[in-house]
């Protein structure tokens, strides 16, 4: 049994595996997200038992790598664990290979709506990123081929470079990938590539593992880091980011101790697999 969710674009195969018996070689992995033999999704989510916490919950990519964190699947299994009564709380702990999360879940008519995630704090720290240089990569230039990419390196438990550059539609697909795989990222990276907009951020981002997607929680938060940090947007205030899949709202802390992502999660259907 399986469950596809998406959050705002971001789409999502999602298993109960409290046996800790559902499919997670990165094969089947690959095979499920295909979008034209299999079920299709961004990445699977796998809802797994854990002593200190509500649950935990392990993402892993459409390319059969696992990510450290996801903001919209996390948002995705929120809403599961509240709508199927697994954690029949409003306020809920969830731990991700990026740390525990604390999410809340805002009820209407006895299911969730909407759910707010504390990201925790951002790193601009090179080592915590990780990346190739030491201290901070704040407005700072990488090389792709004969192309400049002038941006910011930021931590939401995973790998970001966001830019602010203004790129043609084909120059910026073609630098996603080559960001990603850049090698003063050792994990890899994903892009973020944003406009300001009276005050509001839009963002196209090119996620590690899953390629151009229609939303990246992640991103989203990682985009109003670098955008307070150089001045563009206030802190301590709901910033609207507008994804392809539609809009989040980000609050960074002027003291950077806490970035806070709300948006929504939506169940899409449920199936099963057929073995063999």
């Amino acid at each position: 049994m399986f469950w596809k969710y998406e959050g705002t674009g971001n789409d999502f195969i999602l298993f109960e595996n409290m046996e800790m018996d559902a499919p997670d070689d990165p094969e089947t992995v690959r095979r499920l997200c295909d979008r034209r033999f299999g079920v299709g999704a961004d990445g699977v989510l796998y809802i797994n038992p854990t002593d200190d916490a509500d649950a935990a919950m392990r993402i892993i990519n459409a390319d059969g790598s696992e990510a450290e964190m996801c903001g919209n699947g996390i948002r995705c299994v929120a809403k599961h664990l509240y709508d199927s009564s697994i954690v029949r709380k409003k306020k809920m702990t969830i731990r991700t290979l990026a740390g525990l999360k604390k999410v809340e879940c805002r009820i209407e008519k006895g299911e969730v709506k909407e759910v707010s995630v504390d990201m925790g704090p951002p790193s601009l720290n090179c080592e915590d990123i990780p990346m190739k240089c030491s201290g901070r990569f704040i407005d700072k230039i990488i090389r792709i081929g004969e192309t400049t990419v002038r941006g910011t390196a930021v931590s939401m438990g995973n790998p970001h470079f966001v830019t602010f550059q203004k790129f043609s539609e084909k120059r910026m697909r073609m630098l996603g990938p080559k960001i990603e795989t850049h090698s003063l990222f050792p994990r890899r990276a994903n892009a973020e590539f944003v406009r300001v907009d009276k005050g509001r951020l839009d963002v196209t981002v090119h996620e590690r593992g899953a390629g151009w997607t229609l939303a990246c929680g992640t991103g989203a938060c990682a985009a109003a880091v670098a955008a307070a940090v150089k001045g563009l947007i206030s802190y301590d205030e709901d910033i609207e980011v507008r994804l392809p899949g539609g809009s989040l709202f980000v609050r960074v802390a002027r003291d950077l101790s806490s970035v806070r992502m709300r948006g929504s999660a939506t169940r899409v259907f449920k199936g099963e697999i057929e073995k063999g």
